[in-house]
């Protein structure tokens, strides 16, 4: 073969080379578009279905603060003896009955949110608790302790409760 010879394969290779590669380029393409439609899609359709279990994950979870709100708690809960031990165990045991309960709502939230509401529990039951080391010597004399103590500031749950709020308000 001479040097023309390959100068027309070459010639004649160029253009379907040439053609092959826009080809398979445009192919390329067109294949990553259409898989990211299908996921789009496929997230789309996800989230219409997800999204109605969030929003009650969320409101489970809104439930549980209010519940566990110092003055909802010891309003609901009221002493079963005169004893102020007794009470405090009561309204502890019953904040960790609640959470208990709600425990499986975790898996439909973001960590940070579901870091908060332990947060506040944990910051609610610190407050049972100090509240329990006053002076008082009677159940009923420690739930007016407690609701005297955090009468004068924001609860961790009205500030758990903010954040689950602003969090929804994300969703959409």
């Amino acid at each position: 073969m001479t040097g023309d010879g390959i100068f027309q394969l070459f010639a004649y290779l160029l253009p379907g080379v040439v053609t092959g590669a826009v080809a398979f380029y445009f192919f390329r393409l067109h294949t990553n578009n259409e898989e990211g439609r299908r996921r789009y899609l496929l997230h789309k359709d996800t989230q219409k279905n997800t999204l109605p279990i969030r929003l009650q994950a969320y409101e489970r979870m809104a439930l549980f603060l209010e519940r566990i709100s110092i003055p909802s708690l010891v309003v609901r809960v009221k002493p079963k003896s005169a004893d102020k031990g007794d009470y405090e165990t009561l309204l502890v045991k019953s904040i960790e009955n609640e959470f208990e309960h709600n425990l499986s709502q975790q898996i439909y939230l973001t960590d940070e949110c579901w870091n908060i509401i332990k947060a506040a529990k944990s910051a609610t039951i610190q407050s049972i608790r100090s509240a329990g080391l006053s002076e008082s010597d009677n159940a009923d004399k420690l739930r007016e302790d407690i609701l005297n103590k955090t009468m004068d500031k924001q609860s961790p749950s009205s500030t758990a409760l903010s954040f689950v709020k602003k969090e929804i308000g994300e969703l959409w």
